[in-house]
């Protein structure tokens, strides 16, 4: 019970009182934390084991930070998780890790044990724009293509804009997404480059910089493209494993980082496996016919863009 308790982010405080209504005189936070440490063969097995679907062909990838103590002092850890879709377009949380620091070598080793346990076939991999995490996905992940998250872009983008022109260049780059096909995609993009060149060139500079990156999701069948396009469904994950992590505030420990978020995603991963299809088995079918890698010119846009 005071496990449970301890992954639904229930307070010290509050499993006292719980285990007082037990007949039990009470229970301090150290004795909660040595409970808790009955989830470690779990979620060990659940970090190690083998990933069995024929192809991911979807995979998101990203970091939050959390205090843990570190030879004596408090430190920011980095928590790193990937989540993917498997070729019967269910979801999966492919792994989780504690690193030092969001870096080249970090992200590497942590996509090299993926693939080590399993992963393969991946066609999109969706992140934000950290260096380090592309060098990575370009080094580990071959043949997949990388897609910038919209809502981080789109951040960066209205940065370079001001506030009174903010809401004028989001309705822009927002059709650039609503188009019907990718032909028309890219002329959009071209359009909304050449519309916002006059009053805002940073901003047009960055679009038209980005547009390989941000439009990476253009080839592949519509029906996914608002489900790839963005790293909002890992944010939202992250926002629940936030909301547990808070509750304790500074972990004494990396283990105890791993036993509580790990013990998280494991649930969230075992909910997934009974829900509805990500994707559904007519639109991956779509996936199949689409050519894996459509001949593109020098600056990612389809040939047929360039004619």
């Amino acid at each position: 019970m005071v496990a449970e308790c301890y992954v639904k982010g229930v307070s010290t405080r509050k499993v006292d009182k719980v285990v007082q209504q037990l007949g039990i005189d009470g229970i301090s936070k150290s004795q909660v934390s040595e409970l808790a440490k009955s989830l470690d063969e779990q979620v060990a097995a659940f970090r190690e084991r083998p990933l069995e679907a024929k192809a991911y062909p979807y995979v998101w990838l990203d970091a939050m930070y959390v205090k843990s103590r570190e030879d004596g002092r408090i430190a920011n850890v980095a928590v790193v998780v990937a989540t993917g879709v498997t070729d019967d377009g269910h979801r999966e949380v492919l792994g989780v890790d504690i690193v030092s620091a969001e870096n080249e070598a970090s992200w590497t080793a942590f996509l090299r044990s993926l693939v080590a346990r399993g992963l393969s076939n991946v066609k999109l991999v969706t992140s934000d724009a950290h260096e380090g995490l592309k060098s990575a996905i370009g080094k580990v992940l071959h043949g997949a293509s990388w897609q910038r998250c919209r809502t981080h872009f789109m951040r960066n983008l209205l940065s370079k804009v001001p506030k009174s022109s903010q809401s004028l260049v989001a309705t822009l780059v927002r059709g650039i997404f609503e188009q019907p096909d990718s032909d028309a995609v890219w002329r959009m993009h071209a359009e909304v480059v050449e519309k916002l060149e006059a009053r805002f060139a940073a901003a047009s500079k960055l679009l038209d910089e980005a547009g390989a990156d941000i439009l990476a999701f253009s080839p592949f069948p519509k029906e996914h493209w608002r489900r790839v396009w963005s790293n909002n469904p890992l944010e939202r994950l992250n926002k629940e494993l936030r909301r547990r992590s808070d509750v304790v505030g500074i972990f004494p420990n990396r283990e105890a980082v791993l036993r509580l978020l790990g013990a998280v995603l494991c649930e969230q991963h075992d909910e997934w496996a009974v829900a509805r299809r990500y994707l559904t088995i007519g639109s991956l079918d779509a996936l199949v016919r689409t050519a894996e890698n459509p001949a593109l010119d020098e600056q990612g846009k389809p040939l047929a863009m360039t004619a």
